[in-house]
């Protein structure tokens, strides 16, 4: 592709000579710079791209695309984009670099339930008979390949990248995670979306977002500035903050879904817990429908419904999308039922790792649990702190058995996140191993009791120090019923 036509992409200009230079790749990373690249020299929170704009340049690259007031030592061969927004023209180049995208594709944002939202909605699609995939957290999922991935939104690149490679697959139909990282780092500019969902606005990423409400503002530019105005919003409406995003959706005069026992054209009139499923009846834009979901608890309800409407928005009939809720898998490491001791008490794996997250988790078991409700979890390293002790409170009001483990601690000291932890709920069974507290936790289960092991949920790494160490929530939890059981 020439670089004038991406410089054209991006709204940007570029110098008459350069106009028809072949470019043979994009990246914001120079070590991935190959020749004839267009090196993006981005502003990082731990490095500015400009220094290693010479390196890309050694590297091969024939551009650079940096900020219009980087000061920038470059040979002068080299073309030079200039953009008030670099972040924002690298997606639009990345968009116009890797042009095909599928022709229906649907985002969802929130604290919690993007990847249960993004996965149901790939599966909707599938009971619709369409090819589709699902990207996120999880990595990337289709009805060819599962590949994991360590970033719930790419960077643009790699996105579109992705995204193009799925249409050459046949993929028709994908929904993806919108983290607030990717909207804030313009990640997802580029995106042509028919649907975009808000699930929910918890306590969670303080470390990166200085105040609520700028993580908030992060969430809404999905609304008000990637979804387009003939786009439709689908809102949890029972979430809150719910109210901002109807207001940025009614400003783009977006079409509304809302959803939830507040919602309108997908009222949740009644939910009630059936063993491990829920009966729903909803009110389905005027027409009520029974529904049997496969999946326990009220935040799935509302995660089956929020994928739905993002699946009418993206064309699916309005009940073909309800009947195929009746058929739902959870995602992997959501509310996961990994097995059982020979006494009937039941182990889970869930991913939830900020206090909502966990406060939903725990009371979805609880009309499960006819003895004692166990929590196993932790907190993660160099994160946000203050929500340690709220976690601990949290686990303390829900469960009735707390034992407080290690999560990801990275560069942290553990044992003082364990004793963050423990603020909120002093009474606590503090073990530092995860695999042994997990263990220990099994062991002590009686008949009609249940087991959470929460925080990491899909992961099959344990961040400590500077290395990651191989540990699956799953395999610890099978291990340990497997010793219990010989």
């Amino acid at each position: 592709m020439l670089l004038g036509e991406l410089a054209a992409a991006a709204g940007l200009t570029v110098a008459e000579g350069a106009r028809r230079l072949p470019v043979a790749g994009v990246s914001a990373d120079s070590r991935a710079v190959g020749t004839g690249y267009l090196f993006a020299a981005l502003a990082g929170s731990a490095a500015d791209g400009v220094r290693y704009a010479g390196d890309a340049v050694a590297k091969g690259a024939v551009a650079v695309l940096a900020s219009r007031y980087a000061v920038l030592d470059l040979p002068g061969h080299i073309a030079v984009l200039r953009a008030d927004d670099p972040r924002h023209a690298l997606a639009l180049i990345a968009a116009a670099y890797y042009p095909r995208q599928p022709a229906r594709l649907v985002a969802v944002t929130g604290t919690a339930g993007k990847t249960s939202v993004a996965v149901f909605a790939r599966q909707i699609f599938a009971a619709a008979g369409k090819e589709a995939a699902s990207l996120g957290t999880i990595g990337v999922v289709s009805r060819q390949r599962s590949e994991y991935g360590s970033l719930t939104t790419p960077d643009p690149v790699a996105l579109h990248a992705e995204l193009d490679r799925l249409v050459g697959e046949g993929v028709t139909h994908a929904a993806l995670e919108a983290s607030s990282h990717g909207l804030d780092q313009h990640r997802l500019d580029g995106l042509r979306l028919q649907a975009a969902g808000f699930t929910n606005l918890g306590r969670d990423h303080m470390d990166y977002h200085p105040t609520v409400e700028a993580y908030l503002a992060a969430k809404l530019r999905l609304f008000k500035e990637i979804l387009p105005p003939d786009g439709t919003a689908v809102i949890d409406m029972d979430g809150a903050h719910a109210a901002a995003v109807l207001v940025a959706a009614k400003a783009r005069r977006q079409t509304l879904i809302r959803i939830g026992r507040t919602g309108t054209e997908l009222r949740l009139r009644e939910l009630v817990p059936d063993g491990f499923a829920q009966r729903m009846r909803v009110n389905a834009f005027g027409r009520e429908r029974e529904i049997l979901l496969p999946l326990a608890g009220t935040f799935q309800a509302s995660n089956a419904l929020v994928a739905a409407g993002l699946a009418i928005g993206a064309g699916i009939d309005v009940h073909t999308a309800l009947d195929a809720l009746a058929g739902l898998e959870g995602a992997p490491g959501r509310l996961e039922l990994v097995g059982s001791k020979a006494n009937g008490a039941l182990v889970f794996v869930d991913y939830a790792h900020k206090p909502d997250a966990l406060a939903s988790a725990l009371a979805a078991l609880r009309p499960m649990t006819a003895g004692r409700l166990f929590v196993v979890f932790g907190a993660g390293g160099d994160r946000d702190p203050g929500k340690r002790p709220i976690m601990g409170q949290v686990a303390a009001d829900h469960a009735d058995v707390v034992v407080v483990t290690d999560d990801n601690p990275r560069s942290e000291d553990p044992a003082v996140i364990r004793q963050a932890v423990m603020q909120g709920a002093p009474e606590a069974l503090e073990i530092g191993d995860r695999g042994k507290a997990i263990a220990t936790a099994v062991g002590m289960l009686e008949a009609g009791d249940v087991l959470c092991v929460a925080g990491k949920g899909h992961e099959t790494g344990q961040i400590v120090g500077g290395r990651t160490v191989h540990f699956s929530d799953h395999e610890a939890v099978r291990r340990a019923l497997s010793e219990e059981a010989a």
